[in-house]
């Protein structure tokens, strides 16, 4: 699977939580904290970030419990900023 294809996946996931609300690149770039062109490269597949990569393996060596305990945190993490 390309680093494309996830983001497209996780973009659509987002969405789906939403209540399948549409979620523009913008907006996710805005949540993300990055530019709306960073968000496209990585979309497009025009940009593969290591780090992102890095964070996807690791996720996918985790059971779904760990997987749901890890973001849980990672939630918590972001509320404290």
């Amino acid at each position: 699977m390309e680093m494309s294809d996830l983001f497209n996946l996780l973009h659509n996931a987002v969405e789906a939580q939403s209540n399948g609300k549409k979620i523009s690149q913008k907006e996710m770039a805005g949540k993300l904290g990055i530019s709306m062109r960073t968000y496209q490269d990585w979309r497009l597949g025009n940009a593969k970030p290591q780090a992102a990569k890095a964070v996807i393996d690791m996720l996918g060596m985790l059971d779904d419990d760990e997987i749901i305990r890890v973001v849980r945190k990672i939630n918590k993490l972001g509320d404290k900023s």
